[in-house]
């Protein structure tokens, strides 16, 4: 895991609470955010680099899209032959500086390259692997098939894209009983009552989640011939999508 000031960003009652967005404060304190606030984040991570591994060739590109400080593009550097080049992607510039400074100090390091862009507008080019780790979440629901036709297109034949997301349940009770399950487990990271209020507050107008099998057929749609539940944690979930 980076280096990672605590997340502390939420631990001051500041009322109404503004909406969550990737700037310099949150850059500063990604790392330790993402660890205490969802649920097996490092074995997606790693889910990733295993998946770039077996399924990454030289020639090819992988795509970290919404990378934030990269460490699903460092998992597939680790993982994959100098041949292959990898893209990481962000559209936030402290989040893709501070991938820069990391890339800096790791062996290797130069095959990654960093655009800071809009995930919809990058180009995907010879794509063997491409991650969208908890970041399509982030995109209207009217602009998510979109963005995954456009990954699709730009994908060699046996390629996979990795996609990770929150995702919502529709029985009330087995919502409201995995959600109370998450919060515990953000207290027992340490977060206070007020920090997870505050965060709650500051996601609910951004990240809109869906349904398990609404990504599932939306894949399916978009031109994607297999769909593979590869791994949940509470209502985090990623999937393997074949071309």
């Amino acid at each position: 895991m980076q280096h990672s000031d605590p997340d502390d960003l939420f631990d001051r009652a500041e009322m109404p609470v503004a909406p969550f967005e990737f700037n310099a404060d949150v850059a500063r304190v990604f790392p330790d955010m993402v660890r205490r606030s969802v649920p097996g984040y490092a074995d997606l991570v790693a889910l990733c680099g295993l998946v770039a591994r077996r399924v990454a060739r030289p020639g090819t590109h992988c795509y970290d899209l919404g990378c934030s400080l990269g460490a699903v593009s460092l998992a597939m550097l680790a993982r994959t032959p100098s041949g292959v080049g990898i893209v990481a992607v962000d559209n936030a510039q402290a989040m893709v500086d501070g991938l820069a400074r990391r890339l800096a100090e790791v062996p290797g390091g130069e095959r990654v390259r960093v655009c800071c862009a809009d995930v919809r507008e990058v180009e995907i080019v010879d794509a063997s692997v491409v991650a969208l780790n908890l970041t399509l979440q982030f995109l209207p629901p009217e602009e998510r098939a979109g963005l995954l036709a456009h990954i699709r297109a730009g994908m060699v034949p046996g390629g996979v894209l990795v996609l990770a997301e929150k995702v919502r349940l529709d029985d009330a009770a087995e919502a409201a009983f995995v959600t109370a399950l998450h919060e515990d487990f953000k207290r027992a990271n340490g977060y206070s009552e007020l920090a997870i209020a505050g965060k709650r507050a500051a996601l609910e107008r951004v990240l809109v989640p869906e349904r398990a099998e609404t990504h599932e057929q939306r894949l399916r749609e978009v031109g994607f011939a297999r769909v593979t539940r590869l791994y949940q944690h509470l209502n985090f979930v990623a999937w393997a999508a074949w071309t």
